[in-house]
């Protein structure tokens, strides 16, 4: 903010009515120039009044002082010059009170009539004052110059000043307009900085949650698969070790699949010049299209993982030891890219979650084809046993149902999941085909 408001006024201030001390200065310069002028012609008034010199000079000062106040009444001034006219004095005053009277944020017809008052005032004075004079023989002009004379004598007298004031008080409040607006646009372009960062911090966050959720979908279910495969093989491979060789055939493979997923992802952050050099920051949106599209399974050629590709997801559960059917309802058809892969996941997902919390509990896989939605479904019942739950002892980061509920609900869809009266788990998604 701009500080040329009370901070100004409390370094720069002036007494009583004054806001700074050189306008105190100047007002008490022009009261004093005012009184001696006053009090010169106070002579000539005690003279023509036959009044004692001292009383003319003393109301002469007094009279003239009354400039100290012009500030604060200024048309207390005015009304004084007015009354002191016909004692032919207060010129200084008149002209010094008109220019303050039409600076002044007062009404325009008090200005008007206050103005009007003293030219006609100055009009009278100056009328008898020269017909005085050419009685005396001191000009011997013709009948036209007295006329001619008042008239221009009284609007010199207050013409320039009231335009003058008019157009001193007009550029003060234009000028205090034009400062309240740049004070009004600089808070309104902080309010939009502090809007901008908060709109930067909350895409953010937005990012990141998106980056954790791809990542979470692409390494989850290999890594889940993994763990269990490596148990399985611990369990059998003394017993049956040609069954510990595929198994640990399949967690070889899945593994290489999980580091392939995880370079490409991860990639995007080494960046070059070629030469060796400093590497460049990389934007935090380009990690979450990386991580886009290496979960859609293919970076190389942009497609991603679709409903077709469901029975080799559940096959893969299958041979990790999971009883699982898969069961299809309604015609079968090829939907956006962008909902056949949430579909996909929410599959993906389901399935590694009873990996994690209900190992070797059977599972229904179910998916419907609708007129203008698809629907899916993955329940479980409750694990043969307690214990067999953690027996894989697989981590959870309790994100999986998060992130599938922000896919679903990304596309217009709808997200339910819970326990079971049965004691299992059952995770539902219909998302709209259009």
């Amino acid at each position: 903010m701009t500080t040329t408001g009370e901070d100004h006024a409390t370094v720069r201030g002036g007494p009583w009515w004054w806001g700074r001390w050189r306008g105190a200065a100047l007002d008490v310069g022009l009261a004093v120039a005012s009184a001696v002028e006053c009090a010169f012609e106070g002579i000539r008034f005690a003279q023509d009044a036959g009044i004692p010199l001292v009383a003319g000079i003393v109301f002469g000062v007094v009279a003239g002082s009354a400039l100290l106040v012009r500030r604060k009444w200024p048309i207390a001034v005015v009304l004084v010059s007015i009354a002191i006219t016909p004692a032919q004095m207060g010129y200084l005053m008149g002209i010094v009170g008109l220019y303050t009277l039409a600076a002044s944020e007062l009404p325009r017809r008090i200005i008007a009539s206050l103005a009007g008052m003293s030219l006609v005032g100055m009009l009278i004075v100056m009328f008898v004052r020269v017909r005085q004079d050419m009685a005396h023989g001191n000009l011997d002009l013709g009948d036209w110059f007295v006329p001619f004379a008042s008239i221009t004598t009284a609007i010199g007298m207050t013409a320039p000043p009231l335009l003058l004031g008019l157009y001193v008080g007009a550029r003060r409040r234009l000028m205090e307009s034009l400062r309240e607006r740049a004070d009004s646009l600089e808070r309104e372009l902080q309010l939009l900085a502090e809007r901008a960062e908060e709109r930067a911090e909350w895409a953010r966050g937005e990012e990141r949650t998106r980056i954790a959720r791809e990542m979470h979908d692409v390494v989850a279910h290999r890594v889940s698969l993994m763990v269990v495969h490596a148990a399985a093989l611990q369990a059998v491979a003394r017993k049956d070790p040609e069954k510990a060789v595929r198994n640990a055939a399949l967690v070889g493979d899945m593994g290489r699949q999980a580091l392939t997923e995880l370079r490409e992802m991860l990639g995007v952050l080494r960046s070059g010049d070629g030469s060796g050099g400093a590497r460049q920051a990389v934007p935090l949106a380009a990690v979450g299209v990386a991580a886009a599209v290496a979960a859609s399974g293919d970076a190389d050629e942009g497609e991603g993982p679709c409903l077709s590709e469901l029975e080799e997801l559940v096959g893969q559960s299958a041979a990790a030891g999971m009883v699982v059917a898969l069961s299809v309802e309604g015609d079968v058809r090829s939907y956006a890219a962008e909902i056949e892969q949430t579909a996909y996941r929410v599959v993906q997902e389901a399935l590694t979650n009873v990996h994690k919390h209900a190992a070797g509990a059977k599972t229904y896989v179910r998916v419907a084809h609708r007129v203008s939605e698809i629907a899916m479904q993955v329940e479980n019942e409750p694990p043969p046993e307690i214990a067999s739950a953690s027996a894989a002892r697989l981590p959870s980061g309790g994100n999986g149902l998060v992130g599938m509920r922000e896919r679903v609900t990304g596309l217009g869809g709808v997200f339910v999941s819970g326990p079971t009266d049965a004691g299992g788990f059952r995770v539902s998604a219909v998302i709209p085909a259009v």
